[in-house]
């Protein structure tokens, strides 16, 4: 965990690395990250600590599928006495990555058991949809330096319960070795060329179409729909990109964006987490409903 810069107003955010938040970005916002976890090749290491590619050539290799765990209550304790520290009383929010798909949430209040001035929040959100809130969670510190962390927890489940995600994988194969495709539908889907469109509805992953073409195409079509589709809010969106997606598609899908009137587009490359399970070169779009 680096030192961390925290917010004029004493209050300290928690997060998974599986929110794909960057340490700069972490460092500048004062968010803390707490790892979750790869294994392959024998060897088990932190989330964010190697590039993602490696894991996608480790597959190509090997053709074994990176395993991922989430933060265990160890995780958090190490943080949680480091906090202890250097910024001791200083009140802490946890945002958690959704209890629907990991038990990190736990894991966490486990080993916060007797703190005070600690309050825990389900996203409901994985990946970008969790940088999302924590990061406008973190705008509003800035801009409010006088938000208490009751107030911040009201801000925060404002914005859980408005929070739209929609990703593509980039390979079904990483879903089909990791037995969330079967083999048959995953050999009718690479036939057809289909994509699904998977979102997260009450914090679960749920697939809720299908597209079809070449993955430019499917880009193209998600961000001309999805935004429209959720009614998104105008002023930020965060754009998910999975390694190998191509910097001609990323262009395409801004100006697309742009030309719709959406603003202040940030990119989030997806990290180990959840490229495991979705491969190389997949796409999202996540932003707050009106």
């Amino acid at each position: 965990m680096r030192g961390i810069a925290v917010n004029m107003n004493h209050l300290i955010l928690l997060a998974e690395s599986g929110s794909d938040i960057t340490p700069e970005l972490a460092e500048a916002n004062g968010i803390v990250i707490v790892p979750m976890h790869v294994s392959f090749g024998g060897e088990t290491r932190d989330d964010g600590s190697f590039p993602v590619p490696e894991m996608f050539e480790f597959y190509k290799k090997h053709r074994e599928l990176p395993r991922t765990s989430v933060c265990t209550p160890h995780d958090f304790e190490v943080v949680f006495e480091r906090l202890d520290r250097e910024y001791p009383g200083v009140p802490i929010l946890y945002l958690a990555y959704s209890s629907s798909t990991t038990c990190s949430m736990q894991s966490a209040l486990i080993a916060a058991q007797g703190r005070e001035n600690f309050l825990a929040l389900d996203t409901k959100c994985v990946a970008a949809g969790q940088a999302a809130v924590v990061l406008t969670i973190a705008r509003l510190l800035r801009e409010h330096p006088e938000t208490t962390l009751e107030q911040a927890a009201d801000a925060a489940k404002e914005l859980i319960a408005r929070a739209r995600m929609g990703f593509i994988p980039g390979d079904l194969d990483y879903l089909r070795a990791g037995g969330r495709v079967s083999n048959a539908a995953y050999l009718g889907a690479k036939i057809l060329g289909i994509h699904p469109l998977i979102e997260i509805v009450d914090g679960k992953l749920i697939s809720t179409r299908k597209y079809r073409g070449m993955m430019k195409r499917v880009v193209m079509q998600l961000t001309r729909e999805f935004p429209a589709a959720q009614n998104l809010e105008k002023d930020a969106l965060w754009l998910i990109y999975g390694a190998g997606l191509g910097e001609e598609v990323m262009r395409g899908v801004e100006e697309l964006l742009h030309e719709q009137g959406y603003q202040n587009l940030t990119w989030v490359q997806t990290g180990c987490v959840i490229a495991a399970h979705s491969g190389p070169g997949s796409f999202g779009i996540v932003g707050f409903s009106k």
